[in-house]
């Protein structure tokens, strides 16, 4: 059976695909955002003892009471904003269902929504299930910020909602004050929901994480989505949430209950323990994701490549340009083919793909070693000029 249209154009993704090429030639695998590494041991040893004290059936479908606090302690430490753990926090099957469920349950067919490229590969499909019609503002290279009037003229009498990724996957900007600000007066301008994806909210090197629904006028009109997986180095257990005021959290809900209903109970209670770690934790995880992050980007730039380091997130993107390929496919697939290295071409994250031809993403959300190890083998490519 043909596959529906909502998902035809898709095909499969560009994670899954670099990841098989990865394993079929032996690379050095820097093209899947997930670690090469285990999460803390006392958050594995959390959800070792909830199996063993039988909390193995369904949570409730908004999260488990525990965690929903322990989200809603989190908040007010970073904001000092007090929100209600039951009616404005709902945990989801990591960051990627609550994308689904928020855009499913407020976006409906032929409104529009409004996404900065290159953009996370489930931003484009959600919208497309939500019947939605997506409109584009590009983050220009070298400095990947956004043109004030193309940002501007993208709005209009349809547009429902905007999707901010902040820190920026993949290319590692921070949204600034004043990039965030006029965001919030277009919103509230044009009476807009803000969804925002702060999944890398603690990794952040330069600059400084500005939650949008701390803005003025903006708590009442946006819903942060955050998660486990990048700050506690656990992707697989797919744990996120969707914090919002009631009105919104009603919508994002709705979706949920039929998406997934529950999420995996072991590890919510785990995620509770997580949360609760000391400041201690966070300052040791961003100094050593600032290792590798200078250590990867300064051994790229010897090696030929030109680029900016990012000022958060775990991913750096470069310009392949100096090697002489045309585009970023045909040189990834000599860095996986012939080097032995593995990297996500980027086009694949944008609706214009000029923007991104002459772009590789790389991943350090890994082990020292392995950084190590793809450095090396990258030596043997050789610049054209």
């Amino acid at each position: 059976m043909p596959v529906a249209d909502r998902f035809a154009a898709f095909g499969t993704t560009v994670f899954a695909e670099i990841s098989r090429l990865a394993i079929q030639y032996g690379a050095v695998n820097l093209g899947q955002g997930f670690p090469d590494f285990d999460g803390p041991e006392h958050v594995k040893q959390a959800a070792i003892d909830a199996i063993r004290a039988g909390h193995g059936q369904y949570a409730r479908t908004q999260g488990l009471p525990i965690l929903n606090v322990s989200i809603a302690a989190f908040w007010n430490s970073e904001t000092g904003e007090v929100i209600d753990p039951d009616a404005q926090v709902t945990v989801t099957a990591g960051c990627t269902e609550a994308i689904a469920a928020t855009l499913l349950g407020l976006v409906n067919p032929g409104e529009e929504v409004i996404l900065f490229e290159p953009y996370y590969d489930s931003y484009r499909a959600c919208v497309s299930m939500a019947g939605a019609t997506p409109r584009f503002v590009t983050l220009h290279a070298p400095d990947f910020t956004f043109d004030e009037a193309e940002l501007r003229a993208v709005f209009t009498r349809k547009t429902k909602a905007i999707l901010i990724n902040t820190p920026h996957n993949p290319t590692g900007h921070v949204f600034t004050r004043d990039e965030l600000d006029l965001i919030a007066q277009l919103c509230r301008k044009h009476d807009v929901i803000a969804i925002t994806d702060e999944v890398y909210e603690k990794l952040v090197f330069e600059g400084k994480h500005i939650r949008m629904a701390t803005l003025p006028g903006m708590w009442e009109r946006t819903v942060t989505l955050s998660s486990l997986g990048k700050t506690f180095s656990l992707t697989g257990w797919k744990i996120g949430w969707a914090i919002a005021p009631e009105e919104l959290s009603r919508a994002v809900r709705a979706a949920h209950q039929y998406l997934t209903f529950a999420v995996n109970t072991p590890c919510q209670h785990a995620a509770a323990a997580a949360l609760r770690s000391p400041a201690s934790y966070y300052d040791d995880f961003l100094t050593e994701y600032r290792a590798r992050r200078d250590y990867l980007c300064g051994a790229l730039t010897d090696i030929g490549f030109k680029l900016r380091k990012p000022e958060g997130t775990y991913f750096v993107l470069a310009d392949h340009t100096p090697f002489g390929f045309d585009d970023d496919v045909s040189f990834c697939k000599h860095l996986v083919e012939h080097i032995g290295v593995a990297a996500i071409p980027p086009t694949a994250f944008y609706e214009n793909k000029h923007e991104g031809k002459k772009l590789v993403r790389f991943a350090f959300c890994k082990k020292m070693k392995t950084l190590e190890a793809a450095v090396e083998r990258m030596r043997r490519l050789k610049t054209k000029y």
